[in-house]
């Protein structure tokens, strides 16, 4: 009796342990946006544990942080670095590697308060003038970076954090220009206290890239490769319940404490689907190129570089 109680006792153990979740952290970049809100909404509805994993998630102040949350190993996934940062650590070494792109293009726009001298599309920028960031490398850097180079004037470039501390430095004259990202601002614009001058997309080289990376930490990426191919495969399934089911809306409202009609405006008129496509990082030539203009890395990645840094499972 004593002997079939012990082996039931050990079949209960294995059995629980066959159902114990795999445990993820993830480290990601801005709190309350459409794209950052897939890993707490899927776990709301079981999408994460229907594939055997358990997420642990924290939010940054930037892409620039929640690449170095991945590096340290405080952190094994990053959901939304900026690009060129990414290949800027990768070149010096650093244990990333990228398993899925997260953004091609961007719904980050740029304003100003309602009284700035600057017009629109970066016009009356002055080289005392401040122009916010979130922090160094980050995909919101970059795109000031470019905004520059491509429009032509130069301005003080100013880290500010996240985007609600972006937000009210530049509604209490701390900065000139910020940049937002929906849904916050969206009522300031609407109310004439701020005004919108640039959207991010504005720029071929944002708008046809892949500028935003989901990024894994080398080390675990290597030992545990089936957990993260099935938290790719459970993201995937989180992005197409958000485009085909209302309850998504609803849930995203809640999550960014705002009304559904604005949460649907958010994700139809800022996030197209394909934008948040991850089968690929579109535009690496390109990408390359501005990594070494904006000395991220001094030369272009080799093929057999390339082909360690990107780990993009199979669809």
């Amino acid at each position: 009796m004593k002997t079939r109680l012990a082996i039931a006792a050990v079949l209960a153990l294995l059995a629980q342990e066959a159902l114990a979740a795999d445990t993820l952290k993830l480290a990601i970049g801005q709190r309350g946006l459409w794209d950052s809100s897939f890993a707490e909404i899927g776990t709301q509805y079981g999408i994460f544990a229907k594939h055997g994993l358990e997420l642990q998630v924290f939010y940054t102040s930037g892409g620039g942080e929640t690449q170095q949350a991945v590096i340290s190993g405080s952190a094994d996934i990053g959901v939304s670095p900026g690009t060129l940062g990414v290949l800027g650590a990768f070149a010096k070494g650093a244990p990333i590697r990228i398993i899925a792109g997260e953004a091609t293009g961007t719904a980050e726009y740029y304003f100003v308060k309602a009284d700035s001298v600057v017009l629109k599309d970066f016009k009356g920028v002055k080289p005392e003038m401040t122009l916010a960031y979130s922090t160094a490398g980050s995909g919101t850097h970059i795109t000031a970076l470019r905004f520059m180079k491509d429009y032509g004037f130069t301005a003080k470039l100013t880290a500010t954090g996240n985007v609600p501390a972006t937000f009210t430095s530049v509604m209490t004259g701390q900065v000139d220009i910020g940049f937002s990202t929906p849904p916050f601002g969206l009522d300031a614009l609407a109310e004439g206290k701020a005004r919108l001058i640039a959207l991010a997309n504005d720029l071929p080289s944002v708008r046809n890239q892949t500028v935003r990376l989901i990024i894994a930490n080398a080390t675990d990426l290597q030992k545990r490769r089936e957990v993260y191919d099935r938290f790719i495969k459970a993201y995937r399934e989180v992005i197409d319940w958000m485009y085909s089911d209302r309850q998504a809306i609803e849930a995203f409202a809640k999550y960014a404490s705002i009304p559904p009609a604005t949460a649907q405006k958010v994700r139809d008129q800022f996030y197209p689907k394909a934008m948040l496509q991850m089968d690929e990082v579109k535009g690496m030539p390109e990408l390359m190129q501005d990594a070494i203009t904006f000395k991220y890395i001094p030369a272009a990645l080799t093929q057999q570089q390339l082909d360690e840094l990107l780990q993009l499972p199979k669809k």
